[in-house]
């Protein structure tokens, strides 16, 4: 008789736990949407938005979208809880180091069945450990490009493959001389928009009434965006992070930037590049950015992403790249050790 009494006490017991838990999850979501239908965000002294701070940009979403989703823009939650799970097994520190979205395809490909683990697809001297890199943020969606709608950059046009057919032909063969790197090995810039997630991908925003200013930790690359309506400089003045002139509609930021150095953005673009962000604060720890790329001498038609930048309690720390550029030495000299032993070759 005891023993039944217990059970009756426990059974209780258990839907009692959960009918609460049921209240709590209910009172939760009720509080996340109160809180969201009533958040505004805080506002600099002119009255706009204050966007200053550090942000970062560690998300697992794809540029495009993978062939595997092909027609999908989201995953299920069941779809996203087991790529994060399988995320967390492959670069929590044990293994090799992955960048950009080596990271979402390989943990797709894992999740899928057709790939096990994580192995350094460098080729030669290989990735070090992901400790060194963070853990992604990771979201529903398959793709940042919100346009086109299949996720996938436009085609290029004949121009845009031109330089990018000589581009991959001067990485096969021994560098000739700097001009053959990455600008980004040659410690002038990571392009602009600077979208590279996961690795060093942090900003620094200061906001005045009239100026903003955004810094990126991938070789402290600096913008500083004119809010006085001032015209662009004529065509011929060409700058890396081309010229950027900013005017605020309603709560969101606009930045219209012209101006660019050609393979400015990707190591692809065209002096014809024209890029227009969207900043807006969406939350009290995100930052929308939306941008859309116009360069009608590479890709057929514009294209636009969005990145959810996340605010961070971390500085911008330096980022040594000029201190020997060791790097880029080693390659050139490697370039000329390659073609000696050719000619002895021969």
């Amino acid at each position: 008789m005891k023993h039944r009494c217990l059970c009756f006490v426990l059974a209780w017991a258990a839907l009692a736990a959960i009918a609460q838990a049921q209240v709590v999850s209910q009172t939760a979501l009720a509080t996340t949407k109160t809180v969201k239908e009533t958040w505004t965000p805080p506002r600099a002294v002119d009255g706009h938005p204050d966007l200053q701070g550090f942000w970062a940009n560690n998300s697992a979403t794809p540029l495009e979208r993978p062939k595997e989703l092909n027609g999908r823009a989201t995953l299920t939650d069941q779809e996203l809880a087991a790529m994060k799970k399988k995320a967390h097994e492959l670069f929590s520190g044990n293994g090799d180091a992955a960048f950009g979205d080596t990271v979402f395809n390989t943990v797709l490909a894992n999740v899928l069945g057709v790939k096990s683990g994580f192995v350094s697809i460098d080729g030669e001297t290989g990735d070090y450990s992901s400790v060194w890199t963070v853990e992604r943020v990771w979201e529903n969606r398959t793709s940042l490009i919100t346009d086109p709608p299949d996720g996938q950059m436009p085609a290029l046009t004949a121009e845009g493959q031109h330089r990018r057919e000589a581009m991959i032909e001067a990485r096969r063969r021994p560098a000739a001389g700097p001009e053959d790197r990455a600008l980004q090995e040659r410690c002038i810039t990571y392009g602009s928009p600077q979208l590279v997630p996961g690795y060093q991908s942090y900003y620094q925003i200061v906001q005045t009434p009239k100026s903003v200013m955004f810094m990126t930790e991938m070789i402290h690359d600096v913008r500083v965006i004119a809010l006085d309506g001032g015209p662009h400089p004529p065509p011929a003045v060409e700058q890396w992070q081309g010229d950027s002139r900013g005017h605020w509609e309603g709560d969101t930021l606009v930045i219209d930037t012209t101006n660019y150095k050609p393979r400015a953005f990707m190591s692809l673009s065209s002096e014809k590049l024209h890029v227009t962000e969207r900043f807006s604060r969406s939350g009290p720890e995100t930052l929308k950015y939306e941008v859309t790329i116009n360069d009608p001498g590479t890709w057929t038609k514009p294209w636009s992403l969005m990145i959810p930048l996340q605010r961070s309690t971390d500085p911008v720390f330096e980022y040594a790249c000029h201190e020997g550029n060791e790097g880029l030495a080693g390659i050139l000299a490697g370039a000329r050790a390659e073609e000696a032993a050719a000619a002895k070759a021969k």
